[in-house]
């Protein structure tokens, strides 16, 4: 019973971590604003884990209701809106080579909300999952592996600068934001495609 136990948590860690996909972040959060020091980059990502943490454990357990009979909206509308926002946060990065810029008297913490914490952590496709999940893996699991992943996915963000360091180095820091920016861009359009398509598949 423990050991199944165990390996459902797994399956659905491992599940949730890859549409989480810490790794495209690493250059995300190594682009964030010169100007902030270490100690404000982790509030922002340890604010925006939590923020998403939160959103996806209410849809976790209310999903379904709070979609369908208190907004009275679908899962595709949370699709081509979230990828309109991956869409130009991505063309950013291929026209500037930055995915965040740190604007005059612009908050941390609307920057650790939108985007960090929503699209690209609690996104349209880890929204679907945590509405969905549950009847496969029950509440219990499904939560405790969401937990799990975003954990993981913070640890990820919080050595991204250590990482961009490294890369400086060697020069190649500009053209890989610039090609991360290009597979943000193109995820955008692929979730904008599949909120259509999930639209005119209801008509």
């Amino acid at each position: 019973m423990g050991t199944l136990l165990i390996g459902k948590i797994l399956d659905c860690s491992v599940a949730l971590l890859a549409l989480i996909n810490p790794i495209s972040k690493i250059f995300i959060v190594s682009t964030l604003d010169e100007k902030l020091t270490k100690e404000q980059i982790n509030k922002i990502l340890l604010r925006s884990s939590l923020v998403a943490l939160s959103i996806l454990i209410i849809f976790i357990f209310a999903g379904n209701f709070i979609l369908r009979y208190f907004f009275h909206i679908e899962i595709y509308s949370f699709k081509i809106a979230g990828g309109i926002v991956l869409f130009m946060r991505g063309l950013d990065a291929l026209t500037k080579g930055i995915f965040f810029e740190l604007k005059h008297k612009q908050k941390l913490e609307d920057m650790s909300i939108v985007p960090l914490a929503s699209p690209m952590i609690a996104g349209p496709a880890t929204i679907t999952a945590a509405v969905s999940f549950p009847a496969h893996y029950g509440f219990g699991v499904t939560s405790l592996s969401m937990f799990v992943a975003i954990a993981i996915n913070l640890l990820i963000m919080m050595v991204s600068p250590s990482i961009n360091k490294y890369l400086s180095k060697h020069n190649i820091t500009g053209a890989l934001i610039r090609i991360t920016g290009l597979f943000v861009a193109t995820m955008g359009i692929q979730m904008i495609l599949d909120g259509i398509r999930e639209y005119i598949s209801t008509l």
